[in-house]
C-alpha cells in the first residue's frame, strides 16, 4: 500500500554506504531509485548489480559526500569507530539510519505521513507488527519496517494520510537527525548491547533518541514496570511531550492491564484472552503500548479491539508451529537474551526447553525463578556450556547437544518420555554463532519439526 518515491528526487546527490548486508544493499537501490548517486562498500563482501551512478570501492575520502549511511551493526563510537566513520567526522559529514533518510525523502517528495517509533529491550517486533495490523484492518495506509523486515529505506511512499511504522534499535536511534515522529514509543529497559553502548546509561541515551524532536502535539508511549523506564517517563514529561504510561502492574499509568488479562483505561476496556495471538503479560505491554498509539492517531475503541482479536501473530515470537502425538512446538527463536526467554516461560506451565547460541551479559541467571518450570534442557552453541553451569547449580537437568538438529529430536522423545506437553525453542542467547539471523534458526526449528512429522509413524499433527 503505497507509491514509488520520484526517480529524481535525490538528483545530484551523493551518499557513501557502509555494509551491503540485507540493510545496507536495500539502502543502496532506494538510493539509486530516487536519482542519487552512490558510493558504497563492505569489509567482507561488496557485490552489487552495476549502475551508471554507483561506485563500489573503499573509501578514501568523504569530502563529496552529503551523508554517510553505516549498516547498524557497524559501530561509528563505541567500542571502537570504524575507520569510515572517523573519516566522516573529520570531513564533517553527517551520519545517518536509514530511518533518517526515509523521513528526509517523505517530505522532499511532498508526502505529511505520520511516523511512529518504536522501541525497547523486548516486545519491540510483536507491537510494531501489531500496530501495522491494526492500522490495515481500519483500511489506513502504512508501511511497516525498520529493525524488523523491510528495512526502512526500501519502504514505499505513503500519502498524506499513512502511518510509517518503524522499529527502532539503539543502533538506529543513534544515527537520527531531523527525524520527527507523532508517536514513539519506549517498551522497557533492561541491559543489552552494553559492549557497543558503553554501560547502561549510554544504552539509555540511546534508546532515548526515540523521543527527539517530539512537541505538544506528540505522544510518548512509555512502559513503566522498569525503574529505568519510569524515570525516563517522568524526564519526557518535564520537556512538555504528553506522556501515556503503560504498565501491567497497574501502578501510576493511564493504560494498565493486571496479569495479562484485562486493560484498563479508567475502566475495562478489554480482554486479553479474546486476543488468542497475544499470550503472556508482556503481550499485554506490548497491546497496552499499541492501544495508546492507535488512539492518538485517531482510532475508536471498538477497531483497536477488533484488530487485537484478529491478530495472527509474529514469525518466531511464540509461534505455534504445530503438534505432534500431543506435544505443542513453539518457536521463539526471537528471544535473543534471557529477558526475552523470561517472557516465554512465563506462558507455560512445563516445558522442554531448547536454549543456547551466543550468551549476553549475565548469561540465564535471571530466569532461575522459572527453572522449575523446566523439566529438562537441551543446550545448543557457543556457550551452551556456560548455560549448562548455571542450570546445574540449580538442579536442572540438561544435555549439552551442540546443534539444533540435535536438539529438536532429542526433545521430541524427552517430551513423550516425560510427559511435558511443550517443546520450546527460546534461546535467551544470540543467534550468529550459528546461524544467519534469529530468523534462520526459527525456521531450522520447523524445518526440523516437520523432519519429525514425515519420521512418524503414527503423527497426530496440527500445523
Amino acid at each position: 500500500m503505497g507509491a514509488t518515491f520520484p526517480t529524481d528526487l535525490l538528483a545530484g546527490r551523493h551518499y557513501a554506504v557502509l555494509g551491503l548486508g540485507r540493510n545496507g544493499a536495500a539502502v543502496v537501490t532506494a538510493l539509486l531509485q530516487m536519482g542519487a548517486s552512490v558510493q558504497a562498500w563492505d569489509d567482507r563482501h561488496a557485490e552489487l548489480p552495476a549502475h551508471p551512478r554507483l561506485t563500489v570501492a573503499p573509501f578514501n575520502d568523504l569530502v563529496t559526500a552529503d551523508a554517510l549511511i553505516l549498516s547498524p551493526g557497524i559501530p561509528h563510537q563505541r567500542p571502537r569507530p570504524h575507520p569510515v566513520a572517523d573519516m566522516a567526522r573529520a570531513a564533517g559529514i553527517p551520519i545517518f539510519s536509514d530511518a533518517e533518510l526515509l523521513f528526509q525523502a517523505v517530505r522532499a517528495s511532498g508526502s505529511a505521513a505520520r511516523f511512529v517509533s518504536i522501541t525497547g529491550t523486548n516486545g519491540k517486533s510483536t507491537t510494531t507488527a501489531l500496530l501495522a495490523h491494526i492500522l490495515s484492518d481500519a483500511g489506513i495506509p502504512n508501511a511497516a519496517g525498520g529493525n524488523l523486515g523491510t528495512a526502512s529505506l526500501a519502504l514505499p511512499r505513503l500519502p498524506d494520510n499513512g502511518v510509517y511504522v518503524i522499529e527502532m534499535s539503539s543502533y538506529m536511534l543513534e544515527r537520527l537527525g531531523s527525524y520527527h515522529a507523532s508517536a514513539a514509543c519506549l517498551l522497557n529497559l533492561s541491559p543489552d548491547h552494553l559492549d557497543r553502548h558503553g554501560d547502561m546509561a549510554g544504552y539509555i541515551a540511546a534508546k532515548e533518541h526515540v523521543f527527539d524532536h517530539m512537541s505538544s502535539g506528540d505522544l510518548a508511549v512509555i512502559g513503566v514496570d522498569d525503574p529505568d523506564s519510569a524515570a525516563l517517563a517522568t524526564r519526557t514529561a518535564r520537556r512538555g511531550i504528553p506522556v501515556a504510561r503503560v504498565s501491567t502492574t497497574g501502578q501510576g499509568a493511564e493504560f494498565s492491564s493486571i496479569d495479562g488479562s484485562l486493560i484498563h483505561r479508567g475502566q475495562t476496556i478489554f480482554d486479553m484472552c479474546a486476543a488468542p495471538s497475544l499470550p503472556g503479560s508482556h503481550n499485554a505491554q506490548n497491546a497496552l503500548a499499541v492501544w495508546a498509539m492507535a488512539a492518538h492517531l485517531g482510532l475508536d475503541d471498538a477497531t483497536i479491539s477488533r484488530g487485537l482479536r484478529t491478530y495472527p501473530g509474529l514469525a518466531h515470537r511464540l509461534e505455534r508451529v504445530g503438534v505432534l502425538d500431543g506435544i505443542t512446538f513453539v518457536n521463539d527463536s526471537k528471544a535473543t537474551n534471557a529477558e526475552a526467554a523470561e517472557k516465554a516461560l512465563r506462558c507455560y506451565d512445563r516445558v522442554i526447553w531448547i536454549a543456547g547460541g551466543t550468551a549476553k551479559a549475565g548469561g540465564i541467571e535471571m530466569l532461575a525463578p522459572f527453572f522449575d518450570r523446566i523439566a529438562q534442557a537441551f543446550l545448543i552453541g557457543q556457550d551452551a556450556a556456560l548455560l549448562g553451569e548455571t542450570l546445574a547449580r540449580h538442579d536442572i537437568p540438561f544435555e549439552n547437544v551442540g546443534t539444533l538438529a540435535r536438539a529438536v529430536p532429542a526433545a521430541f522423545q524427552a517430551a513423550k518420555a516425560s510427559g511435558v506437553r511443550t517443546v520450546l525453542l527460546s534461546p535467551a542467547c544470540a543467534s550468529f554463532d550459528q546461524f544467519s539471523s534469529f530468523e534462520a534458526r526459527g525456521s531450522q526449528f520447523i524445518h526440523l519439526f516437520g523432519n519429525l512429522i514425515k519420521s512418524d509413524s503414527s503423527p497426530e499433527t496440527l500445523t
